[in-house]
């Protein structure tokens, strides 16, 4: 085994790089390099503190995606208290989906699943353009897409090398960033109050917590210190006036997810082949995950482990489109809280889904993410994303850039995603059912970054465990 053992996440704090020789494929999501197999024995109720301490370790990642879709998309505080509560709750249900293995899901591993980050951009876009229903639409249908190519996509790990999954990456946290500096300026661009005093030192008091925790603090402590900038930083507005409680007293103290609660889903082609090439991308960032925890437990992954995985997340997906929340991937900073605890049971995990559960019923909870400023996620997201750009140049530090075909693979999908980022327009002209697709820079690197590799002469093929 190779490695090189950084501490990010693709969502918050937390992952590591290590490489592996399981047909090609970089992992991207790892911990660190440990093979114990032996299990910690644990109480039932300090099995329920570490379930707890998994649901904190995600939490902040977990509601950002509904949080910037809702307000781009300008939801109500009633209707950003039902997403909020409904995504968490689904969260749950996603969780316990891969907990327990069946005959077609279920990779049966101490897994926590998400909203996933790279799904912002794209939905944003559909929901503008095409409406809200057109979002749950193309969410279903990429379940369902990747619920029915699991089996094949466990066997095209060899697709998906150091120089693919590090230029995706980087593209994912780089692409982002403008998003943050928006928001961190107060959100609307157009408003009187963007860029003004109170907005910017409210954003940087948030980086300036996450930075210290992040240098000063150790253990679990460090691996939330996103959530404790938001926290703290969300306080600190308030002593400037900035945050309002009235969100949290309008919410219903409980709720049931209903199917269909914001909109009927509608389909639409161009909506749907974007999502689909955003579950690919998931499906990539959780097969690390899966190789991460694997090596924590001891286990030998095959196809068939791998398959069940990725069909419990695309069942996981179209659910998360019928009750109206957005798609989810496997959080990766729950593999440090795995490492960090020592217990590789999965008895933690059924308990933090069980909690994730019983916040979603109550909306007030999720009301409670609602009176963020705009100025303080702002200030969480540039640190956020740019640590998952940075994660993306790390992997890439494995690759052979004397070999013309990695330079070409690299230069051409990272400066194609960016650009895309910058310039959008360069496809006015196009139809706009193309449009919806390739203005996304998601899509346009992991496209090109696939498509390079397979074309371009040179490509290794690695062989590994079936």
């Amino acid at each position: 085994m190779n490695g090189c053992f950084l501490v990010l996440s693709n969502h918050r704090v937390g992952v590591v790089v290590t490489q592996k020789r399981w047909r090609g494929l970089f992992i991207m999501e790892a911990v660190t390099e440990v093979g114990v197999t032996t299990k910690a024995k644990t109480s039932k109720l300090q099995e329920a503190v570490l379930g707890l301490q998994h649901v904190l370790a995600m939490y902040s990642g977990g509601i950002l995606v509904p949080l910037l879709i809702g307000t781009a998309l300008h939801f109500s505080p009633q209707q950003m208290a039902y997403l909020i509560s409904a995504d968490i709750f689904m969260t749950g249900i996603g969780t316990l989906l891969q907990l327990k293995s069946t005959r077609l899901t279920g990779i049966a591993m101490p897994v926590v699943l998400g909203s996933a980050i790279q799904s912002v951009t794209p939905l944003i876009n559909i929901g503008s353009t095409l409406g809200i229903g057109a979002m749950y639409g193309a969410t279903i249908s990429a379940g369902l897409f990747v619920f029915l190519i699991a089996g094949l996509f466990a066997r095209l790990r060899e697709y998906f090398p150091p120089v693919v999954t590090g230029s995706l990456i980087t593209v994912i946290g780089f692409a982002l960033i403008p998003v943050g500096i928006q928001n961190l300026g107060g959100g609307d661009v157009a408003a009187k109050s963007f860029g003004s005093a109170a907005n910017l030192s409210v954003g940087v008091f948030t980086m300036a917590v996450i930075i210290l925790v992040s240098l000063l603090a150790k253990g679990f402590t460090k691996a939330i210190s996103i959530l404790l900038g938001i926290i703290l930083g969300t306080m600190f507005a308030g002593l400037l006036g900035m945050v309002s409680l009235a969100p949290v007293a309008q919410a219903s103290w409980f709720h049931l997810p209903t199917p269909f609660f914001l909109g009927t889903p509608t389909f639409h082609s161009s909506a749907i082949v974007t999502m689909i090439i955003i579950a690919l991308t998931s499906m990539i960032e959780s097969t690390g995950v899966y190789f991460a925890l694997a090596d924590l437990t001891g286990r030998k992954l095959t196809n068939n482990d791998m398959a069940k995985g990725y069909r419990a997340e695309g069942l996981a997906v179209m659910l998360s489109g019928l009750f109206n929340t957005f798609p989810y991937s496997t959080f990766s900073q729950n593999v440090g809280v795995v490492r960090l605890s020592g217990v590789k049971s999965k008895a933690p995990i059924y308990y933090a889904a069980g909690i994730l559960l019983l916040i979603g019923l109550l909306p007030k909870f999720g009301a409670l993410a609602t009176i963020i400023p705009t100025s303080v996620l702002g200030g969480a997201m540039v640190i956020l994303f740019g640590t998952i750009g940075v994660q993306g140049t790390t992997i890439l530090r494995k690759v052979d850039f004397a070999k013309e075909r990695n330079l070409m693979i690299a230069a051409i999908s990272i400066g194609a995603g960016i650009g895309v980022t910058v310039y959008p327009q360069i496809f006015q002209h196009l139809p706009e059912l193309v449009r919806l697709v390739i203005e996304n820079a998601v899509v346009v690197t992991s496209v090109l970054a696939v498509f390079l590799n397979i074309v371009l002469p040179g490509r290794e093929k690695e062989t590994g465990d079936e």
